[in-house]
C-alpha cells in the first residue's frame, strides 16, 4: 500500500515537481496539495504524512500551521528554499519531524519522506545546525499529542489503554512511541525501554517522580 502524502506550498511549480518525484515511487502517493494548511485540511484527504513549506503567502507561522496539522496525527516534514534558521527552530519547537531543502536532489527528497514516515528524524545538516545554535532547544521537543501519549504510557498504561483514553488506535499509539524514542535518541537520551521512557518523562516534567523499581 502506498503512503499518502499531502503537500502545502503556495508555488504551483514546486508542488508539481515534488509530487512528480514522490508519485514516481511505488510506495508513495501525493493525494492532496494546497497553498495553505486550512485549504489542505478542508480537502480532508486521509494522509500518512505532510510536506509543509516553512514560509507561506498567507503570513501564517510554522507554529500555527503545525498546530493545525496536529489534528491529523501524522508526521510533518518542513521544507524551505532559503536559509531561515529562526523558522526552522520555531518549527522544531512546534513538533516538526525534520527539515528538507527544496533544492535537494530527488533521491534525497524521497529518502527524507520515507524516513519521516518511519518515525525517524530525516538527516539534515541545516536542521541540526539550527537546533544546535538554539540555547532554548535544550532537550527534545514533543508535540502535545506525543506528550500525552508518553505521560500515560510511561505512567504504566498499556498501549491499548492509552489508545482507549485518547480515542485513537493502538497502531497510532505505537507510532507516537516510535517517534518519541527517535526524538530522544537524537539528543543522546536513551529511551529504548519503558523504564527509559518513564525516566525521560520524569526529567521533562510530564509525570511526577515516583517509584520506578517495578517498571
Amino acid at each position: 500500500m502506498r503512503a499518502r502524502i499531502g503537500i502545502v506550498d503556495d508555488h504551483p511549480a514546486v508542488i508539481l515537481g515534488v509530487a512528480s518525484v514522490l508519485n514516481a515511487q511505488s510506495d508513495l502517493l501525493v493525494v492532496g496539495t494546497a497553498a495553505s494548511v486550512p485549504e489542505l485540511l478542508a480537502q480532508g484527504p486521509p494522509l500518512d504524512g505532510v510536506l509543509l513549506d516553512l514560509s507561506l503567502a498567507d503570513d501564517s507561522t510554522p507554529t500555527e500551521n503545525l498546530q493545525a496539522l496536529a489534528a491529523l496525527e501524522v508526521p510533518v516534514l518542513v521544507y524551505t528554499s532559503g536559509d531561515r534558521p529562526h523558522l526552522v527552530r520555531e518549527a522544531a519547537r512546534a513538533g516538526a519531524a525534520g527539515m528538507l531543502r527544496k533544492s535537494e536532489l530527488p533521491d534525497a527528497i524521497v529518502l527524507a519522506v520515507r524516513t519521516m514516515l518511519a518515525g525517524e528524524v530525516p538527516a539534515s545538516a541545516d536542521w541540526a545546525a539550527a537546533l544546535d545554535f538554539d540555547p532554548d532547544f535544550v532537550h527534545v521537543h514533543l508535540s502535545p499529542r506525543e506528550a500525552e501519549v508518553l505521560g500515560l504510557y510511561a505512567s504504566g498504561e498499556t498501549a491499548d489503554r492509552v489508545a482507549a483514553l485518547l480515542y485513537i488506535s493502538r497502531d497510532t499509539v505505537l507510532d507516537h512511541i516510535r517517534r518519541i524514542r527517535s526524538k530522544y535518541a537524537r539528543v543522546d537520551r536513551a529511551a529504548r525501554t519503558k523504564v527509559d521512557l518513564y525516566r525521560r518523562a520524569v526529567e521533562d516534567g510530564l509525570i511526577p517522580l515516583g517509584d520506578d523499581a517495578d517498571r
